[in-house]
Protein backbone atom coordinates (compact mmCIF):
# COMPACT_ATOMS: atom_id res chain seq x y z
CA UNK A 1 0.00 0.00 0.00
CA UNK A 2 1.44 3.85 -1.05
CA UNK A 3 2.45 6.15 1.92
CA UNK A 4 0.44 9.36 1.98
CA UNK A 5 3.67 11.03 2.92
CA UNK A 6 7.46 11.26 2.24
CA UNK A 7 10.77 12.40 4.42
CA UNK A 8 14.41 12.25 3.96
CA UNK A 9 17.01 11.20 6.68
CA UNK A 10 20.28 13.05 6.44
CA UNK A 11 23.14 10.70 8.87
CA UNK A 12 25.72 12.45 11.04
CA UNK A 13 28.46 11.15 12.72
CA UNK A 14 27.87 9.59 16.40
CA UNK A 15 30.36 10.43 18.86
CA UNK A 16 28.90 9.07 21.92
CA UNK A 17 29.59 5.17 21.10
CA UNK A 18 32.88 3.39 20.60
CA UNK A 19 31.96 2.35 16.81
CA UNK A 20 33.26 4.34 14.51
CA UNK A 21 30.68 3.99 11.60
CA UNK A 22 27.64 4.76 13.93
CA UNK A 23 25.56 7.37 12.51
CA UNK A 24 22.59 9.35 14.13
CA UNK A 25 19.53 10.21 11.47
CA UNK A 26 18.06 13.56 11.50
CA UNK A 27 15.10 14.35 9.01
CA UNK A 28 15.55 16.97 6.66
CA UNK A 29 13.49 20.28 7.48
CA UNK A 30 10.94 21.38 4.85
CA UNK A 31 10.28 24.88 6.63
CA UNK A 32 8.34 25.86 9.24
CA UNK A 33 5.04 26.79 10.10
CA UNK A 34 3.06 28.92 12.31
CA UNK A 35 -0.52 29.23 13.01
CA UNK A 36 -1.61 31.76 10.40
CA UNK A 37 0.23 29.49 8.07
CA UNK A 38 -1.74 26.54 8.73
CA UNK A 39 -5.04 28.91 8.95
CA UNK A 40 -4.10 29.67 5.53
CA UNK A 41 -4.09 25.97 3.98
CA UNK A 42 -7.28 25.25 6.15
CA UNK A 43 -9.21 27.67 4.52
CA UNK A 44 -8.77 26.81 1.17
CA UNK A 45 -9.96 23.60 2.03
CA UNK A 46 -13.55 24.67 4.11
CA UNK A 47 -14.19 28.39 1.80
CA UNK A 48 -17.09 28.33 4.63
CA UNK A 49 -15.26 29.45 7.33
CA UNK A 50 -13.51 32.75 7.18
CA UNK A 51 -10.06 32.86 8.10
CA UNK A 52 -10.68 35.32 10.76
CA UNK A 53 -13.29 33.24 12.64
CA UNK A 54 -10.94 29.90 12.39
CA UNK A 55 -8.08 31.87 13.75
CA UNK A 56 -10.60 33.75 16.94
CA UNK A 57 -11.53 29.78 17.52
CA UNK A 58 -8.09 28.57 17.76
CA UNK A 59 -7.22 31.19 20.33
CA UNK A 60 -9.97 30.49 22.01
CA UNK A 61 -9.52 26.58 22.55
CA UNK A 62 -5.75 27.83 23.17
CA UNK A 63 -6.62 29.30 26.23
CA UNK A 64 -8.44 27.55 27.77
CA UNK A 65 -6.80 24.64 27.13
CA UNK A 66 -3.74 26.22 28.31
CA UNK A 67 -6.08 26.86 31.75
CA UNK A 68 -7.32 23.63 32.32
CA UNK A 69 -3.57 21.84 31.78
CA UNK A 70 -2.85 24.33 34.58
CA UNK A 71 -5.33 23.33 36.78
CA UNK A 72 -3.95 19.65 36.03
CA UNK A 73 -6.41 18.14 33.80
CA UNK A 74 -4.88 16.20 30.76
CA UNK A 75 -5.82 17.79 27.80
CA UNK A 76 -5.70 16.68 24.19
CA UNK A 77 -5.12 19.64 22.48
CA UNK A 78 -3.61 19.32 18.66
CA UNK A 79 -1.63 16.27 18.02
CA UNK A 80 -0.77 15.80 21.54
CA UNK A 81 -2.58 14.93 24.93
CA UNK A 82 -1.01 17.26 27.88
CA UNK A 83 -0.12 16.94 31.13
CA UNK A 84 1.69 18.75 34.06
CA UNK A 85 4.42 16.52 35.24
CA UNK A 86 6.50 16.85 38.53
CA UNK A 87 10.80 17.16 38.64
CA UNK A 88 13.06 16.90 41.38
CA UNK A 89 13.69 14.75 44.71
CA UNK A 90 11.35 15.54 47.98
CA UNK A 91 12.88 14.77 51.82
CA UNK A 92 10.52 12.78 53.81
CA UNK A 93 6.90 12.48 54.00
CA UNK A 94 6.01 16.10 54.59
CA UNK A 95 8.07 17.73 53.15
CA UNK A 96 6.88 21.84 51.33
CA UNK A 97 7.87 22.68 47.74
CA UNK A 98 11.51 24.11 46.78
CA UNK A 99 11.65 25.41 43.73
CA UNK A 100 15.25 25.33 43.51
CA UNK A 101 14.81 21.57 43.21
CA UNK A 102 11.76 20.95 42.52
CA UNK A 103 9.75 22.08 39.19
CA UNK A 104 6.60 21.64 36.90
CA UNK A 105 7.00 20.55 33.02
CA UNK A 106 4.54 19.82 30.44
CA UNK A 107 4.72 16.07 29.33
CA UNK A 108 3.02 15.85 26.18
CA UNK A 109 2.46 12.57 24.67
CA UNK A 110 1.61 12.17 20.67
CA UNK A 111 -2.15 11.09 20.35
CA UNK A 112 -3.00 7.56 18.83
CA UNK A 113 -3.67 9.43 15.42
CA UNK A 114 -0.71 11.14 15.07
CA UNK A 115 1.18 7.41 16.18
CA UNK A 116 -1.05 5.97 12.77
CA UNK A 117 0.02 8.68 10.57
CA UNK A 118 3.54 7.77 11.26
CA UNK A 119 3.21 4.77 9.71
CA UNK A 120 2.06 6.15 6.65
CA UNK A 121 5.19 8.02 6.17
CA UNK A 122 7.98 6.53 3.79
CA UNK A 123 11.55 7.10 4.78
CA UNK A 124 14.19 7.68 2.29
CA UNK A 125 18.01 7.73 3.61
CA UNK A 126 20.43 10.22 1.73
CA UNK A 127 23.70 8.83 3.34
CA UNK A 128 25.93 11.25 5.26
CA UNK A 129 24.92 15.15 5.24
CA UNK A 130 26.80 17.56 3.39
CA UNK A 131 27.00 20.31 5.75
CA UNK A 132 28.17 17.89 8.46
CA UNK A 133 27.12 20.03 11.31
CA UNK A 134 24.66 18.43 13.83
CA UNK A 135 23.85 20.18 16.95
CA UNK A 136 22.96 17.05 19.14
CA UNK A 137 22.17 18.22 22.67
CA UNK A 138 21.74 21.38 25.02
CA UNK A 139 22.08 21.25 28.57
CA UNK A 140 21.16 24.14 30.35
CA UNK A 141 23.55 24.40 33.84
CA UNK A 142 21.12 25.97 35.85
CA UNK A 143 18.31 23.72 35.66
CA UNK A 144 20.34 20.83 34.34
CA UNK A 145 17.64 20.71 32.09
CA UNK A 146 18.48 18.90 28.56
CA UNK A 147 16.94 20.25 25.60
CA UNK A 148 13.91 22.03 27.31
CA UNK A 149 15.23 25.35 28.70
CA UNK A 150 17.80 28.51 29.24
CA UNK A 151 18.39 30.77 32.00
CA UNK A 152 18.88 34.35 31.51
CA UNK A 153 22.35 34.78 32.53
CA UNK A 154 23.24 31.26 33.02
CA UNK A 155 25.74 28.61 31.12
CA UNK A 156 24.67 26.39 28.56
CA UNK A 157 26.53 23.33 27.38
CA UNK A 158 25.81 22.19 23.29
CA UNK A 159 27.28 19.15 21.98
CA UNK A 160 27.25 17.81 18.37
CA UNK A 161 29.81 17.76 15.41
CA UNK A 162 31.48 20.14 14.01
CA UNK A 163 29.98 22.45 15.55
CA UNK A 164 33.04 25.19 16.25
CA UNK A 165 32.07 28.56 15.05
CA UNK A 166 34.98 29.70 12.94
CA UNK A 167 35.71 32.07 9.79
CA UNK A 168 34.41 35.91 9.55
CA UNK A 169 31.94 35.60 6.92
CA UNK A 170 28.58 37.34 7.90
CA UNK A 171 25.66 35.67 9.99
CA UNK A 172 28.67 33.73 11.53
CA UNK A 173 27.76 32.78 15.46
CA UNK A 174 25.14 31.61 17.90
CA UNK A 175 21.79 32.65 17.65
CA UNK A 176 18.60 32.72 19.75
CA UNK A 177 15.81 33.06 17.51
CA UNK A 178 12.21 34.07 19.35
CA UNK A 179 9.32 32.34 18.16
CA UNK A 180 6.79 34.44 18.66
CA UNK A 181 8.21 37.50 17.61
CA UNK A 182 10.55 36.64 14.67
CA UNK A 183 13.47 38.62 16.79
CA UNK A 184 16.89 37.34 16.91
CA UNK A 185 19.62 37.46 19.28
CA UNK A 186 23.23 37.11 18.62
CA UNK A 187 25.39 35.08 21.24
CA UNK A 188 28.14 37.58 21.88
CA UNK A 189 31.85 36.36 20.96
CA UNK A 190 32.86 36.95 24.73
CA UNK A 191 29.86 34.75 26.20
CA UNK A 192 32.09 31.93 24.17
CA UNK A 193 33.52 30.59 27.01
CA UNK A 194 34.44 27.07 25.17
CA UNK A 195 34.19 26.52 21.01
CA UNK A 196 35.20 23.11 19.76
CA UNK A 197 34.43 21.01 17.35
CA UNK A 198 32.02 18.48 19.68
CA UNK A 199 31.59 21.09 22.42
CA UNK A 200 30.51 24.54 22.71
CA UNK A 201 29.98 26.17 25.97
CA UNK A 202 28.06 29.97 26.21
CA UNK A 203 26.30 32.29 28.70
CA UNK A 204 22.98 33.31 27.87
CA UNK A 205 22.39 37.21 27.65
CA UNK A 206 21.17 38.02 31.31
CA UNK A 207 18.45 40.25 29.97
CA UNK A 208 16.92 37.68 27.22
CA UNK A 209 13.28 38.21 27.40
CA UNK A 210 10.84 35.44 28.38
CA UNK A 211 9.56 33.25 25.41
CA UNK A 212 9.78 30.21 23.11
CA UNK A 213 13.55 30.12 21.37
CA UNK A 214 15.42 28.09 18.85
CA UNK A 215 18.63 27.89 18.94
CA UNK A 216 21.01 28.47 15.50
CA UNK A 217 24.53 27.92 15.01
CA UNK A 218 26.15 29.57 11.93
CA UNK A 219 29.75 28.48 10.93
CA UNK A 220 32.66 28.18 8.30
CA UNK A 221 34.25 25.56 10.56
CA UNK A 222 35.73 22.42 8.55
CA UNK A 223 38.16 19.33 9.36
CA UNK A 224 40.59 20.67 7.88
CA UNK A 225 39.92 24.19 6.24
CA UNK A 226 37.79 27.36 6.65
CA UNK A 227 34.63 26.42 4.32
CA UNK A 228 33.96 29.33 1.77
CA UNK A 229 30.40 29.69 2.76
CA UNK A 230 28.91 29.12 5.95
CA UNK A 231 26.76 26.35 6.98
CA UNK A 232 23.90 25.81 9.57
CA UNK A 233 22.81 24.19 12.43
CA UNK A 234 19.56 23.92 13.91
CA UNK A 235 18.86 22.47 17.53
CA UNK A 236 15.51 20.35 17.20
CA UNK A 237 14.41 21.59 20.26
CA UNK A 238 12.03 24.57 21.33
CA UNK A 239 14.08 26.32 24.58
CA UNK A 240 12.12 27.95 26.89
CA UNK A 241 13.12 31.53 28.60
CA UNK A 242 11.80 32.70 31.82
Amino acid sequence: MAKLFKIFVELYELLLTARKDDRSGRAVSTGSMKVDDLIAIASTRRSDINPATMKASYEILHEVALEEVCRSKSVEFGLTHNKIGVEGVFIGDHPTWDSSKNHLFLLSTATAEVRKALKDISVEVLGMSSSGIFINSLTDVTSGEVNTRITPGGGVNLTGSKIRIAGDAPGVGIYLADLKTGSTTAIPATSILVNDPSKITFIVPPDLPSGDYRLSITTQFSSNVLLNEPRTGVLDYVLACG
